[in-house]
């Protein structure tokens, strides 16, 4: 796999585990990263204080958010020879509940940074801009936390 397409993978795997409600591998994607939102605080470093941010999330009946997050518009700069690469994406997250016919409940964007380490990419950082804020009621125990 060439190094856009295991970076993009990257990306798609964090939202397939966090609408899978498989929180404890969101956070493993940020062993050795920085997870953060501007004017949101210090940004979380490494797997447990991640893990900890995740603790908002309203986890339903089935074990999921019962969300969908569409990833689009992904750029990705590889820089071969030094290990890194810098990536900036759009997220769309949409949600639907038998209270809550079918909208999207927030987007924005992702600016990601990447580092190669034993022949694998994984995350440096992930910095969230949520830049549209929609009903969070049913997602995040303190909807006001997002935007």
């Amino acid at each position: 796999m060439d190094d856009v397409a295991a970076i993009t993978a990257l990306i798609h795997e964090y939202a397939d585990r966090l609408d899978a409600g498989d929180l404890d591998g969101v956070a493993a994607l940020f062993e050795h990263a920085t997870w953060g939102s501007p004017g949101r605080g210090e940004p979380l470093r490494g797997a447990a204080q991640v893990r900890r941010g995740y603790d908002g999330v309203i986890l339903h009946e089935d074990g999921t958010p019962q969300t969908l997050h569409v990833i689009s518009n992904v750029t990705i700069d590889v820089e071969g020879g030094a290990g890194t690469a810098a990536a900036r994406s759009y997220f769309t997250v949409l949600q639907a509940r038998p209270d809550l016919p079918l909208q999207p409940i927030i987007a924005g964007r992702y600016h990601d940074r990447f580092e190669r380490a034993g022949g694998q990419w994984r995350f440096a950082e992930r910095v969230i801009i949520p830049d549209l804020v929609g009903d969070l009621s049913r997602h995040l125990r303190d909807p006001g936390s997002a935007g």
